[in-house]
């Protein structure tokens, strides 16, 4: 009996935390209040050298990284008074001489949460940083309420 009641609380957890993860990727679409980013700003390791480098792709290009072809195609960074974060949509192929061509990641990374939701790759691992928006979105940003504007209830 006791293994069966861990065994449904072990259930009831993945549950929760997949309900959060998905609550987490889910995005509204793209509006004049929420602009949208021109470039992909993302961290590669190469986990042979143990070297980082930042790589900057711009909205529906493809970057090759090594054996990776990695093309953004959205990038979307709240604004400054918001809590902060990156969305960013991917689609990574590994095109290694020695193995077929395959698709490694294909989907929503969040700065904030790396390990959300992975790059699986033996020789690389990949994470989003944040997006370039334009300039007139860090403008937008500017004109926000201040917190001291902000209405608290106690």
């Amino acid at each position: 009996m006791d293994r069966r009641l861990r065994q449904t609380a072990l259930f009831g957890v993945l549950a929760g935390l997949s309900l959060l993860a998905a609550a987490a990727v889910a995005q509204p679409a793209p509006s004049p209040d929420r602009p949208v980013g021109h470039t992909a700003v993302l961290r590669v390791l190469d986990k042979i050298t143990a070297e980082t480098t930042d790589l900057e792709i711009p909205i529906g290009e493809t970057m090759r990284f090594g054996t990776l072809e990695i093309t953004a195609r959205y990038c979307r960074s709240r604004p400054l008074f918001e809590q902060p974060e990156s969305f960013v949509l991917l689609h990574v192929e590994d095109d290694a001489a020695d193995r077929p061509r395959a698709v490694v990641f294909d989907g929503w990374m969040l700065a904030s949460m790396p390990s959300l939701n992975s790059l699986e790759h033996p020789v690389y691992g990949l994470w989003a940083i944040g997006c370039r928006m334009p300039e007139n979105a860090e403008s937008a940003a500017e004109n926000a309420p201040a917190a001291d504007d902000a209405v608290t209830t106690d």
